[in-house]
């Protein structure tokens, strides 16, 4: 399995169960070195999706009570297990990206710090649970991404534009369930 991406590089990977396996040795990582509890570090993102083709790319969610009291202590442990803070400002939510190599050209993972139980996390719980429960649905997704790559394979700032009407619409069945 190689994982990686470059920046703005887009490529999507057949499915592969040993995502799953990667999750659960960096989840250990984190539980082994950070005192963030087992409950709150989920598996996000199409890689977390039974069958779905997905950029190499493992997405983590991590919850904690507060992003305000993330301190430096809590960002160094994160770093001794390769997580940097990227520079990416999103409302409610620290990316964190561990890299291929030292020369910090290929995102291996994303960590997502947000809220716990949260609007952003309960959001992203459940868009994976339903694309795993919803076979129409997963293929929906997959057929908007594929479309993107027609077109690019860069650009991934248009890549997620062109999911975000998608992504609030599966967002927005949360309500009703």
């Amino acid at each position: 399995m190689k994982l990686g991406l470059e920046n703005n590089e887009i490529r999507l990977e057949p499915y592969n169960p040993e995502w799953k396996d990667e999750f659960l040795r960096v989840k250990n990582d984190l539980l082994n070195n950070t005192d963030l509890q087992a409950s709150r570090i989920e598996h996000i993102g199409s890689t977390a999706i039974e069958g779905m083709s997905a950029k190499p790319i493992i997405d983590i969610v991590a919850g904690v009570d507060d992003l305000e009291s993330v301190d430096k202590e809590f960002f160094y442990r994160l770093s001794k297990v390769g997580f940097l803070r990227l520079r990416v400002e999103r409302p409610g939510e620290i990316v964190l990206a561990k890299f291929s190599d030292d020369t910090y050209q290929i995102k291996t993972h994303f960590l997502h710090l947000v809220e716990y139980i949260g609007e952003l996390w309960n959001n992203l719980i459940f868009f994976r649970d339903y694309l795993n429960t919803h076979e129409d649905a997963r293929k929906e997704y997959l057929d908007i991404k594929q479309d993107f790559l027609k077109y690019s394979s860069s650009g991934i700032k248009e890549y997620t534009d062109s999911k975000e009407a998608f992504v609030r619409e599966i967002y927005g069945k949360r309500d009703s369930h």
